[in-house]
């Protein structure tokens, strides 16, 4: 039996293969029968460049037609596809390089001279490049292939990519994720989220995530239908864009840039939002302020889900159904969530505690890591996620925070989310993060930084302060507060709270 996943998206393709896949922001508009001529153009080159079942091909490029291509020719090549964020250096290239040993590396053109002794030094054997506008050697390579290709068949836990995790220490961790994996998560999203003939997808994420790929992208081909595709977001093309939708996905960020832009009025909003059939949210928690402005602003209350490399999504808010802001919904099929303590206790409704998970969308473990993946599974199989949370009488699944974002202050366990709460629910206040730096008597100190709205400087810290004491104990309540003009995030919109930590450690030294 084939467990290709290319062969369940096929499945899926519309008959007449002239229906459109995808639509660039400057008009370009690529068909199904491109999908399969390009991907078939593109693994033919794989295999003539030694790409057997089982190889990696490494990726680095910018978002492109191109590579969308690039990852389902992967696929059909059985190959392993191993996206890497465009940020990367050299230096963390090098180390991706000789962890994951690829048979081919694919690079921007105008990094080829630098990487290509990297790569050299690693053992890579080809190099190739893809531009953001389909220009480089590898569509050029391609070009005059048979697009006739013969998809691998692959069992269901051969590994179709590996996603390394942005780890703040220690050496990253390459995540393996089958074809079972990404194809049950696939379907279940897509049934899930309730997907139709008439979608059509906003997509202005990036590519080399799990959430802009193995979400959005993977959604579209199983529904056999188009997308919208910008390189990035960019508030006025979205507005603009959002009357040809009815489908969006993006993180937190996007929603508060469209809710700031002058273009989003209340009316302007809900005439561009009329064909809009679901906006969702991900990849980093979203303010309950922003769920309930953008529902007041436009009639839509945003789904928000729950996601992380190792797992693809494992809950979202219902479809049909309250979708409560602060919350990130209920399991999806087929997957288990439960609560634990630091020692595999379970733990009831209400508690708080570690979250874990098992079902087919589990990762298999990390690359080359044995150690590592058997610390991180219970006995059971249950992913030990490092997420703390909670289950409520509801079922509704929580997020507090991760477990390395504990303080733990005079011997007390402290939330960063619960304080995180009570300040952004004051008048004045964007949004904050709250973090632990080493004081010298309670181990650590509870430390707010926090964002405030346009002419509030009036806001300071002492009102802060009291306002905490009014809603929390006094071993929660932050002992400073600081005020910021934005947080430092990653590409995908989660505050960088090792930053914070790093910029702020030595506050109550002596």
């Amino acid at each position: 039996m084939d467990n290709n996943l290319f062969s369940l998206f096929r499945t899926r393709f519309p008959a007449d293969r002239e229906v459109s896949f995808l639509e660039t922001e400057d008009g370009r508009l690529w068909r199904y029968r491109d999908v399969e001529d390009l991907s078939g153009r593109y693994a033919r080159l794989l295999a003539e460049l030694g790409v057997a079942k089982g190889d990696r091909v490494a990726v680095q490029v910018e978002k492109s037609p191109e590579a969308i291509f690039l990852y389902l020719a992967c696929l059909r090549a059985g190959a392993v596809f191993l996206p890497l964020n465009t940020g990367y250096t050299r230096a963390e290239i090098a180390y991706f390089l000789g962890d994951a040993e690829p048979r081919v590396f694919v690079c921007r053109p105008d990094s080829a001279d630098a990487l290509a002794a990297t790569a050299a030094e690693a053992g890579v054997a080809a190099v190739l490049t893809l531009g953001e506008h389909g220009d480089g050697t590898l569509p050029a390579r391609a070009a005059g292939l048979d697009p006739e290709f013969p998809t691998v068949t692959v069992a269901d836990d051969d590994l179709a990519a590996i996603l390394y995790t942005s780890g703040t220490t220690g050496r990253s961790k390459g995540a393996m994720l089958s074809h079972r994996n990404l194809g049950s998560n696939a379907l279940a999203l897509h049934r899930f989220w309730g997907f139709c003939a008439d979608d059509v997808l906003l997509h202005a994420l990036p590519i080399y995530h799990t959430h802009g790929l193995f979400v959005a992208t993977n959604c579209v081909l199983l529904n056999g239908t188009g997308m919208l595709f910008l390189r990035h977001f960019d508030a006025r093309r979205m507005i603009a864009l959002l009357p040809r939708a009815t489908v969006m996905m993006g993180v937190p960020t996007f929603y508060t840039r469209l809710l700031g832009h002058p273009d989003f009025t209340p009316e302007r909003a809900a005439a561009a939002c009329r064909s809009m059939r679901l906006f969702i949210s991900g990849s980093a928690p979203l303010l309950a302020d922003t769920h309930r402005e953008f529902r007041a602003r436009t009639g839509h209350a945003i789904l928000e889900r729950y996601g992380m490399t190792e797992t693809s999504m494992l809950t979202s808010n219902p479809l049909d159904g309250e979708r409560i802001p602060g919350t990130v919904g209920f399991p999806l099929p087929e997957v288990e969530v439960r609560v634990a303590d630091d020692q595999g206790r379970l733990l009831g409704r209400g508690e708080t505690g570690v979250i874990e998970v098992r079902g087919p969308n589990v990762f298999k473990g990390y690359w080359r890591m044995p150690e590592k993946t058997a610390a991180e599974f219970r006995a059971d199989g249950f992913f030990i996620t490092g997420d703390i949370g909670l289950i409520d009488q509801l079922g509704y699944v929580h997020i507090v925070g991760r477990a390395k974002d504990l303080i733990i202050s005079g011997g007390f366990n402290v939330y960063p989310k619960e304080i995180e709460t009570v300040i952004d629910g004051l008048d004045g206040i964007v949004e904050s993060a709250v973090i632990g730096v080493p004081h010298p008597d309670f181990g650590e100190a509870v430390v707010a930084v926090a964002l405030r709205r346009a002419g509030r400087d009036d806001l300071c810290e002492a009102a802060i302060i009291a306002a905490a004491r009014q809603e929390l104990a006094a071993f929660k309540v932050p002992k400073r507060v600081f005020f910021a003009d934005e947080l430092p995030r990653n590409t995908m919109g989660k505050v960088q709270k090792n930053v914070l930590r790093e910029r702020y450690r030595d506050l109550f030294r002596t």
